[in-house]
């Protein structure tokens, strides 16, 4: 509609495109396996919550956030962005080795956190099937420097494309490893608690989905997680055939999940701005 505010991003970005599509749930537990290779970061995460107790409401509240700030209008985003930087700002964690007291808002760990989640969402959607060309790659991950601000980066310090984004996971490498607390959420992954009923449903489907983003992380992923994966040809079969039976749930039915953010846009923006992939490149 003529006027309406069509947020940070917008209908003619990237990012509006993709992040309607089912695959970004695969991706999102992908990032939560690279994202806890980080010692420093996942501290952060367990020493800061209850992350068992409430992952589910974690995972969830982060799925809002990226659609607030995808689909939201730009006050919306940006006041999600403030609402997440003022509770890092009041969290630290320690490091058992040395006592060392640090922020979880380090620039340093907020930039693996964001890089691994936009990576995930990259790799899983391509992999999968979703028509991505190497320019509009570049394109979301410039986007995202958006992303990275409301979290309280400098965009300048974040990856703007496909080869700033490989240049920085090469200087992160060594920082990386499978700590007790990375096998705390490889384990929950795995396991997630719930209902007792639930349990054989768990173990049939969750489990898959679980290993399946499991086996989309790097090579050097696996490695320190000592956990081997199929061979990279039968992943990306996996990741295609999951993406083809999800996509084929049709969006409308799709976007009726709570919280609604693509329903809510397309309501503000008018029926043409529907996410459909078909719409890049035009």
């Amino acid at each position: 509609m003529t006027g309406a505010d069509p947020g940070l991003f917008g209908p003619d970005s990237v990012t509006w495109q993709t992040h309607g599509d089912p695959m970004m749930w695969i991706a999102g537990i992908r990032a939560l396996y690279l994202q806890a290779l980080h010692p420093r970061a996942v501290r952060g995460v367990l020493q800061n919550s209850d992350f068992r107790r409430d992952a589910w409401g974690r995972l969830l509240r982060t799925a809002n956030f990226v659609g607030t700030t995808t689909y939201g209008t730009t006050e919306a985003a940006e006041r999600a962005g403030a609402r997440v930087r003022k509770i890092h700002s009041m969290l630290s964690a320690t490091d058992p080795d040395t006592g060392e007291r640090y922020r979880v808002d380090e620039p340093a760990l907020l930039l693996w956190v964001h890089c691994a989640e936009i990576d995930s969402y990259l790799h899983v959607l391509r992999r999968s099937g979703f028509r991505l060309t190497d320019a509009e790659a570049d394109r979301y991950l410039d986007e995202h420097r958006q992303s990275a601000r409301l979290v309280g980066l400098d965009p300048g310090a974040v990856p703007a494309n496909r080869a700033e984004l490989a240049g920085y996971f090469e200087k992160v490498r060594p920082d990386l490893a499978a700590g007790c607390e990375a096998r705390e959420v490889d384990d929950f992954l795995l396991r997630p608690p719930t209902h007792p009923l639930l349990i054989p449903a768990r173990e049939v489907l969750w489990r898959r989905v679980a290993q399946l983003a499991y086996a989309s992380l790097p090579p050097y992923a696996h490695e320190l997680y000592g956990r081997p994966a199929p061979a990279p040809a039968t992943v990306t079969r996996q990741l295609r055939l999951t993406g083809l039976l999800l996509r084929r749930v049709p969006a409308g039915l799709r976007w009726q999940l709570p919280p609604k953010h693509i329903l809510r846009a397309v309501a503000r923006l008018g029926p043409h701005t529907r996410p459909a992939p078909y719409k890049l490149g035009r």
